[in-house]
């Protein structure tokens, strides 16, 4: 461990410089504040401290997950589906009464104030106003050519009809023809399961339903099922698509969710605050005919766990996306510094990592000596045990309290969201899956505004060589393994591999992830 130590040795001593000037500035200025205090021209400002309690997240066993519904993934779900169920650390236990998220008390139905055309919020998540739809003529509502999804917008005369998971359209002058379409009002199209919403065209022979209620504001329907309950599909498949979907409407939109998860939205609830002012609206039971002046069925999505800011008219991207999810849950704003560089007064500090652990497949072996090492390089551990129950609310703290993320590749990694800008990812990447590591976490979390390193380990630190040995196709050729189809991929790297993590060749990594802390 000779070249490790001689690194370690080198980061020690900067450490060491670091707490020399600190200590070197504050006896400076000490003798500046005894000169103005002698000089009688020194008045003291008040200073405010906090702490935080360490906390030991995770998902009550009891939520459910796509795995658990039975359906088999797909290639894009591969790298959390099944096993990931019990990682998702940070989860909220599921609650089965629901009554919809009410207004603040206040709020109303009318719009609210937004910039001038073309202003961006700085500092925070972008914001680009609402333009208000006007129907168009000779238009189809509805669009499937996207291979991710499938959307309708109606513009004008739109009323939702719930209990029949039906939304009709009035169309002025009424078409000659009407049409219909069947929508999986989710960002997942090519699951079957996905709750489908038909939407109808009215002509001029058709009869429109009477409105029960009328709403001067737009509506969204959407599914949610799926693989929710891991929360890599949570946000890429609900989440982040209602950011690109609803945020537009600055929260003066109404939510109509059909295939309901109470749990879901009780999870969710700051994110789904931030989302819309207006009450939530179970579309199953829904017995009103309500009518917009806007619907949109479905939701919009570029890729998985990402942004194209180039796809859509407002341009936003994954850092938007970051930092509306920490304004959601009121964590600090975008220039504040990573807790270990914002405390620069403080020379015993160490940066602060939290530790993901998993409890079934992909995880760490050798756990003590992996917490031994993290120490000895100069970490302080917060490790998120997947055994103890934690409030989402609480957990999403102890994580903007830290100065990196680290863990083997699965769903628990998606809690890089509610890091701080510059905060690094240490990515650990199972044996034979380097191909789709860097889609799933480093290019979202380069994206988001922190830093990555990836991790990729040997043979000699996977359970696979004990397991199958040298001379089988599963270590001597991965390529060949991925080349016989995702379920084979599945079936050996993700689902039947354990790591044993030899810290002596992750030195180097964790160097460089101190080097991007400090």
């Amino acid at each position: 461990m000779g070249s490790v130590k001689a690194a370690k040795s080198m980061v020690k001593r900067r450490i060491c410089r670091r707490r020399f000037g600190a200590l070197f500035a504050a006896a400076l200025v000490a003798a500046v504040v005894a000169l103005v205090v002698f000089s009688d021209l020194f008045a003291q400002d008040p200073n405010a401290s906090s702490q935080l309690n360490t906390l030991r997240p995770v998902r009550d066993a009891s939520e459910p997950t796509g795995a658990e519904t039975g359906q088999s993934p797909n290639k894009e779900d591969l790298a959390t589906v099944t096993s990931d169920q019990e990682l998702d650390a940070g989860n909220s236990e599921p609650n089965q009464d629901f009554h919809g998220t009410k207004p603040a008390a206040g709020e109303g139905g009318t719009a609210t104030a937004v910039p001038a055309q073309g202003e961006r919020s700085t500092g925070e998540s972008g914001l680009v106003p609402y333009t208000r739809c006007t129907p168009g003529t000779g238009t189809t509502i509805c669009d499937l050519s996207n291979q991710r999804y499938d959307i309708c917008e109606l513009c004008g005369d739109a009323r939702t009809i719930g209990h029949s998971s039906t939304v009709m359209y009035v169309p002025q002058p009424r078409a000659s023809k009407g049409e219909e379409w069947s929508v999986p009002a989710q960002s997942r199209k090519s699951l079957p399961w996905i709750k489908k919403v038909t939407v109808k065209s009215l002509n001029a022979s058709q009869l429109e339903p009477s409105c029960t209620s009328r709403h001067s504001i737009p509506a969204i329907v959407f599914a949610l099922g799926g693989f929710t309950g891991n929360i890599w599909h949570d946000v890429s498949d609900v989440l982040l698509p209602l950011f690109l979907t609803v945020h537009q409407f600055d929260r003066d939109v109404q939510l109509l969710v059909t295939n309901n998860q109470p749990w879901f939205i009780k999870k969710y609830s700051a994110i789904f605050h931030r989302l819309t002012k207006h009450e939530i609206i179970d579309f199953d039971a829904d017995k009103q005919v309500r009518c917009y002046p806007h619907v949109i069925v479905g939701l919009r999505s570029h890729r998985d766990f990402g942004i194209d800011p180039n796809a859509g008219i407002h341009n936003y991207t994954m850092l938007d996306f970051r930092l509306f999810v920490r304004e959601s849950y009121g964590l600090p704003a975008s220039e504040v510094d990573i807790p270990y560089r914002a405390d620069k007064d403080d020379p015993e500090r160490k940066p602060r990592i939290i530790l993901i652990e998993r409890g079934k497949t992909r995880r760490f072996m050798n756990a003590p000596e992996v917490l031994q090492g993290l120490d000895w390089f100069g970490f302080e551990v917060v490790k998120a045990d997947p055994r103890i129950d934690s409030n989402l609310d609480e957990f999403v703290r102890l994580v903007d309290s830290c100065d990196a993320i680290m863990g083997v590749h699965g769903a628990g990694l998606t809690n890089m969201v509610f890091l701080r800008s510059g905060a690094v990812l240490v990515h650990i990447v199972p044996y034979g899956i380097e191909f789709m590591a860097d889609g799933f976490y480093g290019a979202p979390a380069r994206d988001m505004g922190l830093r990555h390193v990836q991790y990729s380990i040997s043979p000699d630190e996977s359970t696979l060589l004990e397991k199958y040995g040298w001379n089988h196709t599963v270590i001597k050729d991965p390529e060949a393994i991925r080349n016989s189809g995702w379920e084979k991929v599945g079936e050996f790297y993700m689902s039947a591999q354990d790591v044993v993590l030899n810290m002596t060749r992750f030195g180097s990594s964790l160097l460089k992830a101190i080097e991007l802390i400090m």
